[in-house]
C-alpha cells in the first residue's frame, strides 16, 4: 500500500509540475521539447528529470508522441519545436530513424535538433547512424540521468539557436532584398514612405500598426517637420505638422532624431534616413519588446537601401519635374499635357483643348530683352490660371499656351477678351496679341494626341489667315493638312528613289529665233504616273527644310547635262533657280564651285534665276553671296520682276546681269503693255540684258521686238521638255 501511495504521489507531482509548466510557457518564451516514445514510464520519468530546468534563460515546455506516426501529426500542427528526444525502437526496430528522414526530407524540419535514445544498447552501430543522419547525440537511455540530459540539452538547444539566427538571418535579407526589389518600383515619396514603414514592420514580425515618417523642413531647427506617411492608428497624421503628434514622447523622439540625424534602437525604435540632396527623415516603430541582434543587423542593412532608396526618389522627382514641369513658369509642359491628354478622365463631358500662341513674341524678346520677356510670359500665365482656375494649363513651347477645360468655359470669345486689357511687365502697361487654335475633345476613344496634331492645325490657320483671332478645327482642315503629311511623305521617298528629275524649257533671240539657253526646271511625277505641280511641292520642300537637299541636286544634274550638251558641241547658257533657303546655306557657293569643277562647264554658262522679294527680305547678306556668284563667273538674274515690292534702290545694289518679266505682264500686253515696256526700258537703262517669260502670241512677240527686248521663252516657241528633247531640238537647229 505504501509503495503503491507513492507512486500515486509522485504522479500527481508530475501532473501538477506539468500544468505550472505549460502555464508557464504561456508567459514567458520557453524551450519546447518533443519526446517521442512507445514507453509511457519513459514519459514520466523525463518529465522528472526535466522538471523545473532552466536552460539558456529560458524553462522547457514538454509535448509527448507515443508513435512516429503520432510525432509527425504532432510536428506538422506544432510550431516552435527545439529538440526531440527520439526512440530508436519503437513500432518497427526502424520506427525512429524512419521518423528522422520524415522530418528532414518530408516536412523540410532542418533546425529542430534530434537526440536519439534507444533502450538496447549496441543495437544499431552509433557512428554510422550519426553520419547518415542529422542528428546531434545518440545516448542509451541508462545514461540519460539528469545532468547527462541537461548538458545535452543544453549543447542542443544553442545549436538550435544558432542554426534559427542563421535562418533567420537568411530569410530576413532575403526580406530585404525583396522589400528594396518592391520599394524600387515605387518613385512617389508618400507611397514610398508609406512602403518602408510597412516593410521595417513585416521585418521585425510586428503589425504595420503605430508607425510614422517624418520629413524635416527646410531650416536647421527642423520647424517644417511634418509626417508624409503613417499606419494603424496614426493614420490620420498623414500631410500634417510634427508637432501636432499628442504622444510627447513620440514626438520628441521624431524631432531628437532629426535634430542628431542618428537612429534610436531603444525605448521605441526611431529610424534616420539621411538624403544627398533633399531633407532628412525619422521613421518611428511602436514595439514594445527588445530588439535582438538579428533584428538590428537586419535594421542596419534595410536602413541603408533605405537611405539609398529615398535618394532615387527624390532624383526620380526631380527628373519628372523637369521633364513634366516648365522650368520658367512652373506649370505644366508639354510632355505633361500630352501624358494629361491620354489619362482616363472620370467624366467625359465635352472638352476643348485651345492653343494660344502670342503673336510676334519674338520681337518682343528682341526689342526689349529676354528678361522682359519672361516678364511678358509670367503675366501671361498668371491671368490664364485666373480666368480659368478649373482648367488644365501648359507652355507647350517658348509663347504657346494649352488650355483644357469644359467648352462652355474654353471658348474663343473668353480668350480673346482676356488679352483685350493691357498688361502691367515691369510697372508699365504692355499690349499683347494672342492668335488662337481650337479643337473639340469629344471623341475620348479616339488618338487624343492626335487632336493635339489638330489644334495646331487650327492654330497654324488662325496665324496664317486670321492674325489676333481664333480658328476652330473642321475636319476639311484636318483633311487638307493629312493630305500635305502624305505629299510631304512622298517627296522624302521621291528624292530617296530618284523620282525627282529635270526638265528643260529653251529660250530664244527675240530678233534671229535662235536658241540662246535654256531654264532648269525641276519634276516630280508620283508612283501613280501623276505629275505633281511644282507650285505644289517646292513651297513645301522649302517650309519642311528640304529645298538645300533638293537644290543641291537641280545644281549637280544641270551642270552634268549642260556638260553633255557642250561634249555635242553646243555651248549655250543654262538658268537654275534658287530658293531663299540655298543662298541663306552657308555650303552655298562651295556646293556651285564644286558642280561647276566636277562637271568642267564654263561658269559663264550658269545663270542663278532669284526672286526680287527674296532680294528685298535680306539684302546684305543676298548681295554677299551673289556677289560671291559673281566672283565665280556665273550671270545672276531678277526672276518675275515687277511682281514684288521692292525698290529701285534694291535693284541698283543687286549684282544682277538680267532682268526677267513676269508672263503676267506679257498676257496684259494685248490690253496694257505699258508696264512690259516699262521693264525693258528700265533694264536698258541699267545696263541689263531682259528675258520675257510666258510668250504665247505672234502679237506678243512682235511688241517685245518693238521695245527692244533681246530674249524669250514662251508656248509659242517650245514646252519645257526632257534632256533627250532638247539635244534633238539643238541638234536640229
Amino acid at each position: 500500500m505504501t509503495t503503491e501511495a507513492n507512486s500515486q504521489d509522485d504522479l500527481l507531482t508530475i501532473i501538477d509540475d506539468t500544468i505550472e509548466l505549460e502555464t508557464t510557457s504561456k508567459q514567458q518564451p520557453c524551450w519546447r521539447i518533443l519526446v517521442v516514445d512507445d514507453d509511457k514510464d519513459v514519459h514520466v520519468a523525463t518529465n522528472l528529470t526535466l522538471n523545473d530546468l532552466i536552460i539558456e534563460e529560458r524553462p522547457l515546455d514538454v509535448l509527448h508522441a507515443y508513435s512516429a506516426k503520432e510525432a509527425e501529426e504532432i510536428l506538422q500542427q506544432e510550431e516552435g519545436i527545439s529538440v526531440i528526444l527520439l526512440d530508436v525502437v519503437m513500432e518497427t526496430d526502424n520506427a525512429g530513424l524512419e521518423l528522422v528522414d520524415i522530418i528532414r526530407n518530408k516536412l523540410n524540419l532542418t533546425s529542430i535538433r534530434i537526440v536519439l535514445r534507444t533502450g538496447q544498447p549496441g543495437y544499431a552501430p552509433e557512428m554510422d547512424t550519426i553520419q547518415q543522419f542529422d542528428i546531434n547525440d545518440y545516448r542509451t537511455k541508462s545514461e540519460l540521468t539528469r545532468i547527462r540530459l541537461f548538458t545535452i540539452l543544453t549543447s542542443t538547444i544553442r545549436a538550435y539557436k544558432q542554426i534559427r539566427q542563421q535562418l533567420v538571418m537568411r530569410q530576413g535579407l532575403e526580406n530585404v532584398v525583396k522589400a528594396s526589389t518592391k520599394l524600387a518600383n515605387i518613385h512617389g515619396m508618400r507611397l514610398f514612405a508609406e512602403g518602408a514603414v510597412k516593410q521595417i514592420s513585416a521585418l521585425i514580425h510586428i503589425e504595420p500598426d503605430g508607425l510614422i515618417c517624418a520629413q524635416a523642413g527646410m531650416l536647421d531647427d527642423n520647424s517644417g517637420a511634418q509626417v508624409i506617411a503613417a499606419s494603424g492608428r496614426y493614420r490620420g497624421l498623414v500631410q500634417s505638422p510634427l508637432e501636432s503628434i499628442e504622444s510627447d514622447k513620440i514626438k520628441h523622439k521624431l524631432r531628437t532624431c532629426l535634430q542628431q540625424k542618428k537612429s534610436s534602437l531603444d525605448d521605441g525604435l526611431t529610424l534616420y534616413f539621411s538624403t544627398e540632396h533633399g531633407r532628412g527623415l525619422a521613421a518611428y516603430v511602436d514595439i514594445n519588446r527588445e530588439l535582438d541582434h538579428t533584428d538590428r543587423h537586419l535594421l542596419e542593412v534595410f536602413c541603408a537601401n533605405l537611405s539609398v532608396g529615398f535618394d532615387n526618389v527624390l532624383l526620380y522627382n526631380k527628373l519628372e519635374e523637369q521633364a513634366f514641369l516648365d522650368p520658367l513658369l512652373k506649370v505644366p509642359n508639354l510632355n505633361s499635357l500630352l501624358e494629361y491628354l491620354c489619362s482616363p478622365k472620370e467624366h467625359e463631358d465635352p472638352a476643348n483643348l485651345a492653343l494660344i500662341d502670342l503673336d510676334d513674341f519674338s520681337s518682343i524678346n528682341d526689342s526689349f530683352g529676354h528678361q522682359f520677356g519672361d516678364g511678358v510670359l509670367k503675366e501671361v500665365i498668371d491671368r490664364l490660371i485666373t480666368t480659368f482656375p478649373q482648367c488644365f494649363i501648359a507652355r507647350v513651347s517658348s509663347d504657346v499656351f494649352a488650355i483644357i477645360g469644359p467648352q462652355q468655359d474654353v471658348t474663343s470669345g473668353r480668350i480673346i477678351d482676356l488679352f483685350e486689357k493691357d498688361f502691367i511687365v515691369d510697372e508699365q502697361p504692355f499690349k499683347i496679341c494672342a492668335s488662337i487654335g481650337l479643337v473639340e475633345l469629344v471623341e475620348r476613344a479616339s488618338e487624343l494626341t492626335g487632336l493635339f496634331k489638330d489644334a495646331q492645325v487650327a492654330l497654324k490657320q488662325a496665324k496664317t489667315h486670321r492674325r489676333g483671332g481664333a480658328v476652330t478645327f473642321s475636319q476639311d482642315m484636318g483633311q487638307c493638312a493629312r493630305d500635305r503629311m502624305h505629299l510631304l511623305t512622298q517627296l522624302r521617298l521621291a528624292l530617296t528613289k530618284n523620282a525627282l528629275f529635270m526638265m528643260y524649257q529653251p529660250k530664244y533671240n527675240l530678233e534671229t529665233g535662235e536658241v540662246t539657253g535654256m531654264e532648269a526646271l525641276l519634276r516630280w511625277k508620283n508612283d501613280d504616273g501623276q505629275f505633281v505641280p511644282p507650285d505644289r511641292f517646292i513651297p513645301l520642300a522649302e517650309q519642311c527644310g528640304m529645298m538645300v537637299t533638293i537644290g543641291a541636286f537641280v545644281i549637280q544634274r544641270s551642270c552634268e547635262e549642260l556638260h553633255s550638251l557642250n561634249q555635242s558641241g553646243h555651248n549655250i547658257c543654262m538658268a537654275i533657280n534658287i530658293s531663299p533657303a540655298q543662298l541663306e546655306d552657308s555650303g552655298f557657293v562651295s556646293l556651285l564651285r564644286y558642280a561647276i569643277e566636277s562637271t568642267g562647264i564654263s561658269p559663264h554658262q550658269l545663270e542663278l534665276e532669284i526672286t526680287e522679294t527674296m532680294a528685298a527680305n535680306n539684302l546684305e547678306h543676298i548681295c554677299k553671296v551673289l556677289k560671291e556668284v559673281r566672283d565665280l563667273g556665273c550671270k545672276v538674274a531678277i526672276d518675275d520682276f515687277g511682281t514684288g515690292f521692292s525698290s529701285l534702290s534694291v535693284l541698283h545694289k543687286l549684282p544682277a546681269t538680267r532682268l526677267k518679266i513676269d508672263r503676267a505682264f506679257v498676257d496684259a500686253m494685248e490690253d496694257d503693255d505699258s508696264i512690259a515696256k516699262m521693264i525693258v526700258n528700265l533694264g536698258q537703262t541699267l545696263g541689263l540684258e531682259v528675258t520675257a517669260e510666258g510668250i504665247e502670241t505672234d502679237a506678243q512677240l512682235e511688241k517685245l521686238r518693238g521695245f527692244g527686248c533681246e530674249e524669250g521663252q514662251g508656248w509659242l516657241f517650245a514646252k519645257a521638255m526632257p534632256f533627250d528633247e532638247l539635244s534633238e531640238l539643238l541638234a536640229s537647229k
